[in-house]
């Protein structure tokens, strides 16, 4: 690992400045590397021997890091002190809404998950009663991991959120409870409650720890219950003026005999790759999934019925090929699309249903994709899965943490 040298920051930054520019550095070095020794500090910084020994004091006073062990040495004299991130200095929460019910997860300022709750929401359920539900899975996990409060806050859902607001843009389509339990979490709490777009989220956990982890331009297509696109153009996830960037289920695409609305994406590719859609491609060539079903891989089971039926498929010979190769021609639609507009470079096929098709799935869709884009670009299928909303919003809500917590003041 070769970090940016921080010792050149205090020839053109006022002192202040300086120490704040080199704490975080050593900060981001802990997170990153693990715990480290004041001399593997001052190697990785390239700052001054004195100076490591003045940020690693005052990053203990600070709270934000301790001692956690020595270690071995080689040479003569005591072992030296081996320092960590003081994971429990913050508690995160990240919720996971969906129509049918909701995941919280609450995890350390080092992003790991100390309990997980999920309580799902029937489809007549009250608003108040789904609010509630919400709430009180909030409550249990919280409880589960030992923490009395939240320091950061972050929510993934579907729909439009606005930038400028972090709230949500407003659609007829999504459940009213959403917005309720965003409203009831920043009444009740001091806490920053972030509000992101779920397949935002999703692309989050791809970009970190996922598919994308080598591709600072990407677009991650979402194949679940719905259909949508998260686009990172440079290592920056870009929403657009209102949050639409991605709304890829408008997209008009020819096969759908009909064309999508201002109001109604059923006319668009949404109507070619959605649960319902690949569920009826499915029947047209003689798939039928398990009597008992495939379980999904994500928190909640209300997996999409689509996910058990590719898994199917990829057991199935020929008649399992055939509707692959069908269902990739509709996904490369969409991607030709996307990659026609942004030349990403590379598409993740994300969301349950485009993990369950994992490489055989992207590698026929990359197939069909060359036939139509001259722009070369690699399909990947998503490793995070059903799962990526949820560890999405806990990335972003460490990430929040850390730009307060790890600005200490100098």
């Amino acid at each position: 690992m070769h970090p940016p040298r921080a010792a050149a920051a205090g020839r053109t930054a006022s002192p202040a400045t300086a120490r704040l520019i080199n704490d975080r550095l050593a900060l981001q070095l802990l997170q990153s590397e693990g715990p480290l020794t004041a001399g593997q500090l001052k190697a990785l910084t390239g700052l001054s021997r004195p100076t490591v020994a003045d940020l690693v004091e005052r990053l203990q006073e600070a709270g934000l890091i301790t001692v956690v062990g020595e270690s071995g040495a080689q040479r003569r004299g005591p072992n030296a002190r081996l320092y960590g991130i003081v994971a429990d200095r913050a508690h995160l929460v990240g919720l996971d809404l969906r129509a049918h019910g909701v995941t919280v997860a609450v995890a350390d300022l080092l992003g790991r998950v100390r309990a997980e709750r999920s309580a799902p929401v029937a489809p007549d359920d009250a608003p108040g009663t789904a609010v509630a539900t919400a709430l009180a899975a909030v409550d249990a996990a919280l409880a589960a991991a030992g923490a009395d409060r939240p320091h950061t806050v972050a929510v993934g859902a579907p729909g439009l959120v606005d930038p400028a607001t972090g709230r949500f843009g407003g659609s007829d389509r999504l459940p009213t409870w959403h917005a309720a339990v965003v409203a009831e979490l920043r009444a009740r709490t001091s806490a920053p409650v972030l509000l992101e777009n779920e397949v935002n989220l999703a692309a989050l956990a791809e970009q970190r720890e996922g598919a994308a982890r080598d591709h600072d331009t990407f677009v991650l297509l979402w194949l679940g219950h719905g259909t949508g696109a998260a686009v990172v153009l440079d290592g920056t996830l870009r929403r657009g003026a209102s949050g639409g960037a991605g709304e890829i289920g408008f997209l008009p695409v020819p096969g759908t005999g009909a064309l999508p609305s201002a109001t109604d994406c059923d006319g668009g590719f949404h109507a070619l790759v959605d649960s319902a859609a690949i569920t009826a491609l499915a029947a047209e060539h003689g798939i039928e999934p398990p009597p008992d079903g495939v379980p999904g891989d994500g928190p909640l089971a209300d997996a999409p019925p689509a996910e058990a039926l590719l898994r199917t498929a990829l057991a199935a010979e020929d008649t399992g090929a055939a509707f692959l190769d069908a269902l990739a021609a509709r996904i490369a639609l969409g991607a030709a699309a996307v990659c026609a507009v942004l030349d990403p470079g590379c598409v993740v096929l994300g969301g349950e249903i485009g993990r369950a098709g994992g490489e055989p799935l992207a590698d026929r869709v990359a197939d069909r994709l060359a036939r139509l884009s001259p722009l070369r670009t690699a399909v990947r299928a998503g490793t995070v899965g059903g799962r990526a909303v949820l560890r999405g919003a806990v990335l972003a809500a460490r990430d929040a943490a850390q730009n307060e917590l790890f600005a200490p003041a100098g």
